[in-house]
């Protein structure tokens, strides 16, 4: 393969990925929505078009076209870059996430972005820097709220960040690798037997995750970062029209990435849950598709789950969730890395 084939294989791939993932932000949201209102007992959005399927659309174009506001006493270029640098954070950790098994012409990763040796770090240090748009914009808005908001977020993401990441290293362990691929085809042989939630006992790693999961991405019920009942909005209270809506979509953003890293890392990636168990098929196009398939169904039931708690659960109070992260989460993750370490020592 020459330089410019390379070149033009990986411009479409990130073309391809950058629009799936921006459709899969919109129709989350209608999936929020949807879901909510069946919780709720209520219908959720159903006018536009069939089914409402095309309400993310008007919602998208609705915030094109709002009139931009910027109040006079901002610190203008912070608080412009501020949502680009949150959407950004979110729009680039997919780079390194494989949704499907590796084939293509000359030997060309088809269904992977970028395949590193440390693609677990490259998302765990991208994902991290995506709490400096959020206290960007408290701070440059020059509102208490925003500014009390992104205080809030900082802190609140520092405290599970230690969790989420110790969460992970029972999995590495097992794994002795950081790359994603290696990971997922080492839970692969015998399907949901050896998935790492199952057959490598990381269940109680899964639910520090979980959890640290929903408070990194600022979700009920952990959302004290924009607590309308105290906040009036959090950190975007000064934002509108479509810096708004970029705060908005880096938060589903980041909700599917939590989805992919949990499915790759706990939940088997794009394996069937029979895995090798199961014999290849003859049509090289349902080979190439069947995993994608299982990947975006683990995927969908994750955001499931994100959505159902949200319904259900109240709001914690601030006191309680710095409790529940240091006392709690914390203390787990170290009694779960030992744990696993001295069943790996002893196997």
């Amino acid at each position: 393969m020459t330089i410019l084939e390379f070149f033009l294989w990986s411009l479409l791939k990130v073309a391809v990925v950058t629009v799936v993932m921006l459709l899969g932000i919109a129709y989350t949201v209608l999936l929020e929505r949807k879901l909510v209102g069946r919780i709720q007992n209520r219908w959720g959005p159903s006018r536009v078009g069939p089914f409402g399927l095309l309400q993310p659309l008007v919602d998208g174009a609705k915030s094109f076209l709002k009139e931009d506001l910027i109040p006079t006493a901002v610190y203008r270029p912070i608080y412009l870059l501020a949502p680009i640098l949150s959407l950004g954070c979110a729009l680039i950790s997919i780079a390194v996430v494989p949704f499907g098994a590796n084939m293509g012409p000359h030997g060309f990763d088809l269904f992977e972005i970028s395949n590193i040796n440390i693609g677990l770090l490259v998302i765990l240090g991208v994902t991290s820097m995506g709490v400096y748009g959020i206290a960007l914009a408290g701070w440059s808005s020059n509102n208490k709220y925003s500014l009390l908001g992104s205080l809030r977020s900082s802190a609140q993401l520092i405290s599970y960040e230690l969790a989420l990441g110790l969460s992970l290293v029972g999995v590495v362990l097992r794994a002795g690798s950081l790359n994603l691929r290696v990971i997922v085809e080492q839970q692969a042989t015998l399907g949901i037997a050896t998935w790492n939630i199952f057959g490598g006992f990381q269940f109680l790693a899964f639910f520090i995750y979980l959890m640290a999961a929903f408070a990194e991405t600022n979700r009920s019920p952990f959302d004290l970062p924009e607590a309308e009942s105290e906040l009036t909005g959090g950190y975007h209270t000064e934002y509108s029209s479509m810096k708004f809506a970029m705060f908005f979509m880096a938060e589903y953003g980041n909700m599917i990435n939590v989805g992919c890293v949990a499915t790759l890392l706990f939940l088997g990636g794009w394996t069937s849950p029979l895995g090798n168990l199961m014999p290849p098929l003859q049509s090289t196009l349902v080979n190439a598709l069947l995993p994608i398939f299982w990947f975006v169904l683990k995927v969908f039931l994750f955001l499931c789950l994100y959505v159902w708690v949200r319904g259900t659960l109240p709001r914690f109070r601030y006191d309680q969730l710095m409790n529940f992260g240091w006392r709690f989460l914390l203390p787990l993750a170290i009694v779960n890395i030992v744990g696993t370490s001295l069943w790996l020592a002893y196997r």
